[in-house]
C-alpha cells in the first residue's frame, strides 16, 4: 500500500494537514471502505511508522484519535482492533427502537425491569398535560442489540393506557407500534432534547458501564396525530451506541 497523501496538500495552494490527522484520515477510510474487518487486528505502530515514513509518536496520536472517534479499541499487550460499527439512526422520521433496527439485521429485545404506578412529579405532568399528582404509569426498560445493552429507557405514560400496555409483550415489542396498530392511535411527532450525562450507579449497572461513564441522554415527548401528548421518555444511551444522522433545512 502506498503512503498517504499521494498529492501534497500544500502543492494545491492549501495549508497541509499534520502528519498525524492525515494517517488518522487514510485508517479511518480504510476501515469505512472495509479495507480493515470487524475485529481485524490494525498493524503495530512500528508496521505503521513504516509504512508512513513517520515516527511512533505520530501513529500513537493518530490511533488515539481514532479511539476516542470508537473506530478502534486496544487490548493491552495485543494491540488495536477494528471495533464494532455503530448502528446509523436517522432522526428524520419517528420510529421505535425495534423499527429503526430492524432494517440493520439487528436482533432486538428488551429486558422489562419494573412496571410500576406513580404520582405524576411535577415536571413530567406538565409535560403529559396532567395535573401534578395524576396517576401515572412508569415503565423501565434495558434495550438489547444482538444481546447486549445499548439503552435503558424509562417510559411515562397515562395510567389508562399504562394499565394496557402492561398486559402487552414488552419484552419483544415497541410500545410506539402497540399504541399504532393494536391500539388504533396514530402518532404525530415528538420533541427531543439530547444531552451529555455522566452514568450513575444505577445506570452504570443497567447499561454495563462503569460508574461517571459519559451517557447520551434524550428526553422524548411524543404526541398523537391529534395533537395530544401520548408517552415522555427519559432515554439514556451508552456513548458508543448510534451514530446520529440528522437533516437541517434552510426553511
Amino acid at each position: 500500500m502506498s503512503n498517504y497523501p499521494q498529492e501534497s496538500p500544500a502543492s494545491r495552494g492549501q495549508q497541509p494537514l499534520p502528519l498525524y490527522m492525515q494517517i488518522k484520515d487514510a485508517l479511518r477510510e480504510e476501515i469505512r471502505g472495509g479495507g480493515l474487518q470487524q475485529h481485524e487486528r490494525i498493524p503495530s505502530e512500528s508496521e505503521l511508522g513504516k509504512r508512513y515514513g513517520v515516527s511512533r509518536i505520530t501513529v500513537r496520536r493518530a490511533l488515539s484519535d481514532l479511539e476516542n472517534e470508537q473506530l478502534i479499541f486496544r487490548i493491552a499487550g495485543k494491540g488495536a482492533f477494528v471495533a464494532k460499527p455503530r448502528p446509523l439512526q436517522k432522526t428524520e422520521r419517528l420510529q421505535g427502537f425495534g423499527e429503526a433496527m430492524q432494517p440493520l439485521g439487528i436482533t432486538v429485545a428488551n429486558r422489562v425491569v419494573s412496571i410500576v404506578s406513580i404520582a405524576a412529579p411535577d415536571e413530567i405532568a406538565k409535560r403529559l398535560q396532567v395535573p401534578e399528582g395524576s396517576p401515572l404509569t412508569e415503565i423501565r426498560r434495558v434495550r438489547l442489540a444482538n444481546g447486549s445493552p445499548i439503552s435503558f429507557d424509562v417510559t411515562y405514560v397515562r395510567r389508562v393506557l399504562g394499565d394496557r400496555l402492561a398486559r402487552e409483550d414488552l419484552a419483544t415489542r415497541d410500545i410506539f407500534l402497540i399504541i399504532e396498530n393494536d391500539y388504533a392511535t396514530p402518532l404525530g411527532y415528538a420533541d427531543m432534547i439530547v444531552d451529555a450525562i455522566s452514568s450513575d450507579a444505577a445506570l452504570a449497572r443497567q447499561l454495563g458501564v462503569t460508574v461517571g461513564a459519559p451517557i447520551l441522554r434524550c428526553e422524548r415527548l411524543t404526541w398523537t396525530d391529534a395533537g395530544e401528548p401520548i408517552d415522555f421518555e427519559y432515554l439514556y444511551y451508552r456513548n458508543n451506541a448510534f451514530r446520529y444522522q440528522l437533516r437541517a433545512r434552510r426553511n
